[in-house]
């Protein structure tokens, strides 16, 4: 039995969540609202006590880290007819380049911007008292920071240098996919899975940066991804969280 506890399909929560459409795997969803901080409620602290989503239950063993359940459903499920990483050894090589470089780089530019843009105004929605009880239940210290930076608004040098990154990381999808139609060669691996989690949506996102003028190929590259089955299930099936600031009740 597998169950996935997420947000909706975007971000991190996307990554797993598409991998088990496309490996179609059955499996329960289990999303957490965030506007409700429920990924820090007790129940869920119980199931993965550093309070982040996704997380993995498969027959009572939790999984965590959105790229490592990834990897683990490749693992777990060897003899799977959709497989989402390469036999051959380089080709894994390369998938996980790319899915290491997602992780602690291009992950974290434009999470940073998406704070500034959408979790800043849910902050401040919220009272002083309100906002303070809410840091209580937060179990990670750099998420606490996170959240008060959010709340007062990220400096402009800040901002202005993941954008730097931002722009660095889409000129280094354009180059590779104008080299190949899949970020690891010639087949679509977790490599596109993990990208893509990030990726959608920068059309609109980042309009002045990926369009089909400035950046042909990775446009094609998202639109391909959005076609597939899997992704158009996933899309169909599970609605996106609504981070529209709110009080709380």
């Amino acid at each position: 039995m597998l169950t996935l506890y997420s947000f909706g399909p975007g971000a991190n929560s996307l990554k797993p969540m598409l991998a088990l459409y496309e490996k179609q795997l059955d499996f329960k969803h289990h999303m957490l609202d965030p506007s409700k901080f429920e990924q820090h409620a007790d129940w869920f602290k119980k199931i993965n006590p550093r309070a982040q989503v996704p997380a993995l239950d498969h027959d009572g063993k939790v999984i965590t880290e959105s790229t490592v359940i990834c990897e683990y459903l490749e693992d777990a499920f060897p003899d799977n007819a959709h497989p989402l990483r390469p036999r051959d050894p380089f080709a894994i090589a390369q998938m996980r380049v790319w899915t290491k470089w997602v992780d602690e780089y291009f992950c974290w530019c434009v999470s940073t911007l998406g704070w500034e843009r959408v979790i800043g105004p849910m902050a401040r929605a919220l009272s002083d008292a309100e906002f303070e009880e809410k840091l209580k239940h937060i179990t990670i210290p750099e998420q606490v920071t996170k959240w008060r930076n959010a709340r007062a608004g990220f400096p402009k040098e800040v901002l202005a240098e993941e954008m730097r990154k931002v722009k660095l990381s889409v000129a280094r999808l354009e180059q590779r996919l104008s080299e190949s139609p899949w970020l690891a060669g010639p087949d679509y691996t977790l490599a596109d899975v993990c990208n893509f989690a990030i990726a959608n949506g920068m059309e609109r996102g980042f309009a002045d940066v990926v369009n089909e003028a400035a950046t042909p190929n990775l446009v094609g590259w998202l639109k391909r991804i959005n076609e597939r089955p899997a992704a158009r299930e996933m899309f169909a099936k599970v609605k996106r969280e609504d981070l529209t600031p709110r009080k709380a009740s």
